[in-house]
């Protein structure tokens, strides 16, 4: 299968070099100018959904028809679930879809792609591989300087119109760079400089002498890059100019985001009109897999590379939850995980209803219907997230239910609509009322009139587990 599209996403909020350096007098990320900061209702599952979503509409995809689906993280919302199933629901990617979770080292994003483009071609659909990465590290490392934030999306068709030419592998024990420990959130290395810079120029190098090809003359090479100056060593290992590595990269401006690096750079060089990309995932330990892509026409792409609201040191750890208390005991409104699960279509996908006797929306559809009373029930019908602000408020500190406050804590007051959402059809003048949280973002929270549209996002923690659904960002504040 080949690459029919790409979507990918960064945070909005981010980090400069500059204040790093200002909190803790040294350095930091070599050749990392900003990190992104993921913001308190955000996580490699949210942004999955966001670049996933970016690239089924950059291709005109429609989820449903999706055969398959993979999510590859080096840092899931939780050590232990079947997030790829919850990407799936986020999306309206099919129950009966083919899913599969991949972790491990930072390679394990090109890793999924690689496996996912030797689909048959004879498959019902579609192929969808979404790679999201939010590393972080102790608050004074080095691996904290340059922990960024990013996920990428790849739609694999048939007839796409960028080919995956051949996949080189390469594996051989270096064991001590970059890990995480069991247990821990936190990114470490035993720092020794040289030997890094040799399992990472080995590895790269083996996969690519692997490909058998002659990759001199490619437009961009797009590595994993866990700083701004470990992929310009494999240059001369790989036979490039350091202009195509430059070509193929974005860590100064989103920090080192993981197995999703090299991907976004990928994505950054179709951009910019590259026509051939050799793509590699390095995986510290060490392993390293390799593509070489060549498009024989426009690669559709959306993406937002860098971030627009800059954050202070103390900002960008009140966002990461390094210094937040705890949620207040007792008060908060319980809602039980069998809940909960009855009402994932209308948290994930805003699934309303319509009477079947008079064509009302409701939302959720449940019970007698409200304008004719009927209870003949309702078919369901999926809102394009879009409408209007009919009503607003702002939860100040101290007024949020206690499920919300270390959101609050973390990202401060939020705003609260009330919002018409469109009907289902593009000539539908019927609207839907229904009650939503405000994304934090430049634009502010809504006014009365205002149109906003629905992302997905956290919207609270209880019992340990996490749960998802919508919240609505202004229009004019949609990237």
């Amino acid at each position: 299968m080949n690459v029919a599209g790409i979507g990918a996403y960064v945070p909005r909020n981010y980090l400069t070099a500059e204040s790093y350096r200002e909190a803790w007098g040294k350095v930091g990320a070599a050749g990392v100018e900003r990190i992104a900061i993921p913001d308190a209702d955000e996580d490699t599952l949210t942004m999955a959904a966001e670049a996933g979503r970016r690239a089924l509409d950059a291709t005109n995809t429609d989820a449903s028809t999706v055969s398959s689906l993979a999510f590859a993280t080096t840092t899931p919302p939780t050590e232990a679930e079947e997030v790829v199933v919850r990407l799936a629901s986020l999306l309206g990617v099919p129950d009966e879809a083919t899913m599969r979770q991949f972790g491990g080292g930072t390679r394990v994003g090109v890793g999924a792609l690689a496996t996912a483009s030797k689909q048959d071609d004879d498959a019902d659909g579609p192929a969808l591989v979404v790679v999201s990465d939010s590393p972080q590290g102790a608050p004074e490392s080095d691996e904290a300087a340059g922990a960024g934030a990013g996920a990428v999306a790849v739609l694999l068709s048939d007839d796409g119109p960028l080919e995956i030419e051949a996949v080189g592998e390469y594996g051989d024990p270096y064991p001590g760079t970059n890990f995480r420990r069991r247990g821990s959130a936190d990114t470490e290395s035993i720092g020794i400089t040289t030997y890094e810079r040799q399992s990472y120029t080995a590895a790269v190098g083996g996969a690519v002498e692997s490909l058998d090809a002659d990759v001199s003359t490619v437009d961009a090479v797009a590595l994993t890059a866990p700083n701004g100056k470990l992929p310009y060593r494999a240059a001369g290992t790989l036979g490039v100019a350091p202009a195509q590595i430059m070509a193929g990269t974005v860590v100064s401006q989103t920090g080192d985001t993981g197995a999703a690096s090299p991907l976004l750079g990928l994505a950054s060089a179709l951009s910019d009109g590259a026509e051939s990309t050799l793509v590699v995932g390095y995986g510290s330990g060490a392993g390293a897999t390799a593509l070489l892509l060549s498009a024989d026409g426009d690669v559709p792409v959306s993406a937002v590379f860098e971030g627009d609201t800059e954050l202070s040191y103390a900002e960008s750890l009140r966002r990461r939850g390094a210094i937040t208390g705890e949620e207040p005991e007792g008060g908060g409104a319980y809602v039980s995980i069998p809940t909960w699960r009855q009402t994932i279509p209308q948290r994930h996908r805003l699934v309303a209803g319509e009477c079947r006797a008079c064509g009302t929306l409701s939302f959720p559809p449940e019970g007698a219907c409200f304008d004719c009373g009927s209870t003949d029930g309702y078919d369901d019908v999926t809102l394009p997230g879009t409408g209007t602000v009919e009503a607003t408020t702002v939860i100040g500190q101290g007024g949020a239910p206690p499920e919300f406050v270390e959101q609050q804590q973390r990202s401060g007051a939020f705003g609260v609509t009330i919002v018409a959402f469109d009907g289902p059809e593009r000539d539908d003048d019927r609207t839907v009322s229904v009650p939503a949280q405000v994304v934090n973002s430049p634009a502010g929270v809504p006014e009365m009139g205002d149109e906003v549209e629905a992302v997905p996002r956290r919207i609270y923690e209880q019992e340990g587990v996490i749960r998802y659904g919508f919240k609505v960002v202004p229009t004019d504040g949609k990237r």
